[in-house]
């Protein structure tokens, strides 16, 4: 498993690379190779999480929007449920700020 750092140093070499213009078709290729095997992985983790919150959302009736809006006003406990629910649901919205940004870039 790559280090924080390593995979650093490698995307700063890239960098370096592409500025200087000196890349390939086949960087171009990895690369964007690189963002479509990302992007497929978080939609798969965010169909798996979308499982998780409707099943909450079944058993609470109410989305998961409105759940949220609700628990960060204070207004549902802090039953071990909630507090799962909220995990999830921010894990959902932060992979799909994630997708986006990769898909803005194809």
């Amino acid at each position: 498993m790559a280090t924080q750092e390593k995979i650093l140093n490698q995307l700063q070499i890239l960098t370096n690379i592409s500025q200087e213009g000196s890349y390939s078709d086949t960087f171009i290729s990895a690369l964007r190779n690189i963002f479509l095997t990302e992007i497929d992985n978080i939609e798969q983790q965010i169909k798996d999480i979308k499982i998780d919150l409707k099943a909450f959302e079944q058993q609470y009736k109410m989305s998961s929007e409105q759940f949220y809006e609700q628990f960060e006003k204070g207004i549902l406990g802090d039953d071990i449920d909630f507090v799962e629910w909220k995990a999830y649901y921010q894990m959902w919205h932060s992979l799909h700020e994630r997708l986006n940004l990769l898909q803005s870039q194809l």
